[in-house]
């Protein structure tokens, strides 16, 4: 289960211990540079944060049968590139709000520009802000994330900011996704909010489009970006525990042609 750019495990937890609660084994990562300093996450690559990934991927490799990729955002991105390295290693995969562009209807209007911006052209510590309403719908969790934000001890709910290296850096790993999403064969869960702030729901429908894979598509009409905190997050659990226990029935892999098959269902 791998938090989003700029984020935190805690953005995973209430998902991971449904998950838990069910019955599986989950390992939630903090990703390289994140959760700790705004220099740190400045400094951090998308290299760095693979690695974090990857570590996690050999731990659980040593103690798990079937291995399902999940992430949010940023992170389903990551969970993209493990599994088109390591195909017949992963399982499956849930994509929460996969984002490869950030085109959400709350992104400012110069995002379109920074997309095509890439670390290698970034000299200066140039800051972010994020912006109301936070990926989130639901008033009283977005308030808890404010005020958890606004503690000066508590870095769980991650920053105000996010450096502009760090969006270049996810740019640079979405480009690399891009052009490879033909190699993801792996069975796939994507669960998308309708009204998405920060990733519109054309990020899904790219990779549904592109990939190789048998997918699913679960439209969310009542949440913004972070799903796994939002209003549906308990249908988010419900959704994963189903995906997964269908994985666990048809461990033989299916032919490649049967990947093909997309479904769409609005909730």
């Amino acid at each position: 289960m791998i938090h989003g750019c700029g984020g935190t495990p805690v953005e995973m937890q209430y998902v991971g211990h449904g998950l838990y609660k069910a019955g599986f084994t989950v390992y939630c990562p903090q990703l390289s540079g994140h959760g700790t300093t705004l220099d740190e996450l400045h400094n951090s690559t998308w290299q760095d944060w693979y690695a974090s990934v990857l570590k996690a991927y050999y731990f659980l490799k040593q103690h798990c049968d079937i291995i399902i990729a999940g992430g949010l955002s940023a992170g389903a991105t990551l969970a993209l590139k493990l599994a088109m390295r390591n195909t017949y290693s992963i399982d499956g995969l849930l994509m929460y709000a996969p984002a490869l562009v950030l085109n959400g209807w709350a992104m400012p209007k110069y995002m379109p520009l920074v997309h095509y911006v890439r670390p290698w052209m970034v000299y200066n510590k140039i800051m972010l802000a994020e912006r109301e309403p936070f990926g989130i719908k639901d008033e009283r969790v977005r308030n808890m994330i404010v005020n958890s934000m606004q503690s000066s001890n508590n870095r769980d709910a991650g920053h105000f900011e996010t450096p502009l290296k760090t969006i270049t850096q996810f740019n640079a790993l979405s480009a690399l996704v891009r052009k490879s999403l033909d190699k993801v064969e792996s069975p796939m869960l994507l669960l998308h909010p309708k009204k998405d702030d920060i990733a519109d729901i054309s990020n899904s429908y790219e990779i549904i489009e592109k990939s190789s894979s048998r997918c699913e598509l679960v439209v969310l009409d009542d949440s913004y970006h972070i799903i796994t905190l939002d209003k549906q997050k308990n249908i988010v659990i419900d959704e994963s525990v189903k995906f997964i226990k269908e994985i666990e029935k048809k461990r033989v892999q299916m032919p490649i042609y049967e990947y093909r098959s997309k479904h769409l269902r609005l909730v």
